[in-house]
């Protein structure tokens, strides 16, 4: 990213990854799966995340969204519910759900790690230099 208001695929990647982690808990949400407050937190937090990645021009923008994915993901891992719920136990439709904000939430952190990367690797460049 040599202009810091350019997007690359790995920044729209990340913003992706926050969008179909929010859809994921929507299925879950769906489903039957029970939440603390009426509106699960998780898509509330996604949905800001994807708005701020998306909206900001600073370089470390998606290192928010990779902060975010791993939150969740480790959430997921030590939810008692979090396996279970991946692996059927409490039906078809969890399952996918809990599939779905899975693949959203790895995505985000991979490709915001990289999109944050690339950003400052391609900063530190010289234009025309070696």
């Amino acid at each position: 990213m040599s202009d810091p208001g350019t997007r690359t695929r790995t920044h729209w990647a990340t913003i992706g990854g926050l969008l179909v982690g929010a859809l994921g808990i929507a299925i879950l949400w769906a489903a039957g799966v029970e939440f603390p407050v009426a509106i699960p937190p998780g898509i509330v937090i996604l949905l800001a995340g994807a708005l701020f990645v998306g909206l900001t021009r600073w370089r470390w923008s998606p290192g928010v969204g990779a902060f975010l994915g791993l939150f969740v993901t480790v959430g997921f891992l030590i939810s008692p519910d979090g396996l279970g719920n991946l692996t059927g136990d409490r039906g078809a439709a969890v399952a996918v759900g809990q599939a779905v904000q899975q693949v959203g939430v790895i995505t985000t952190f991979i490709t915001g790690v990289i999109a944050t990367w690339a950003a400052y690797r391609g900063r530190d460049r010289v234009p025309g230099g070696r």
